[in-house]
C-alpha cells in the first residue's frame, strides 16, 4: 500500500470520557486497551469518519448497550495535505478475523514504518463505514479539535 495525500479538509469524530484522567485526543488509551488495529507497543488514536459510527463503536465496546456516563465527543478537522492510507475489506484478507492477528500485525507495521499520519480502516461494527487511526508519531500538521459535550442517547 502507498500513502496518498488528502486533497481537502476531512472531519473525524471521537468519543471518550470527560474525567480528565486520559485526554480525549491522546493515544494512551490504545496502549492500555489495544484495539483491532494496534498492539500495546503501538500508540494510535482511534476515531470514526462519522459521529454515528463513533457512537455505535462506543455502544458496542461498552458491553452494556448504553453510552457510559460522562462522555464527550470531539470533531477533528484534518487539513488537506495530510498523508493517509486506506485498507478495504478486499485489500487485506483476514482483517475481520476474531483473532485480530492480521489487522494488528498490519497496524503495528504501519505505525512503526510511519508510512502516513492516517490509516482508514473498515469498521467491524458498521462495515460500510470507516474508522480512522491517527499515528501521533507521524503527524506533520496540526489538527484542529472542536471539543463538545455529548448528549445523552
Amino acid at each position: 500500500m502507498r500513502a496518498s495525500v488528502l486533497d481537502r479538509e476531512f472531519k473525524a469524530y471521537r468519543i471518550g470520557t470527560a474525567d480528565n484522567k486520559h485526554p480525549i485526543f491522546d493515544g494512551y488509551g490504545s496502549v492500555l486497551y489495544p484495539g483491532r488495529w494496534n498492539t500495546e507497543a503501538c500508540r494510535v488514536i482511534y476515531c470514526s469518519e462519522h459521529y454515528s459510527t463513533a457512537l455505535l463503536e462506543k455502544l458496542v465496546h461498552s458491553n452494556t448497550g448504553k453510552i457510559p456516563k460522562g462522555q464527550q465527543w470531539i470533531e477533528i478537522s484534518i487539513p488537506a495535505g495530510t498523508s493517509y492510507e486506506v485498507v478495504t475489506p478486499h485489500s487485506l484478507r483476514g482483517w475481520d478475523n476474531t483473532s485480530q492477528k492480521t489487522s494488528k500485525r498490519f497496524g503495528e507495521r504501519w505505525v512503526k514504518e510511519q508510512r502516513s499520519a492516517l490509516l482508514m480502516v473498515p469498521s467491524i461494527v458498521a462495515r460500510v463505514d470507516n474508522n480512522i487511526l491517527i499515528n501521533e508519531a507521524s503527524l506533520s500538521t496540526k489538527l484542529t479539535l472542536n471539543l463538545r459535550r455529548s448528549r445523552q442517547v
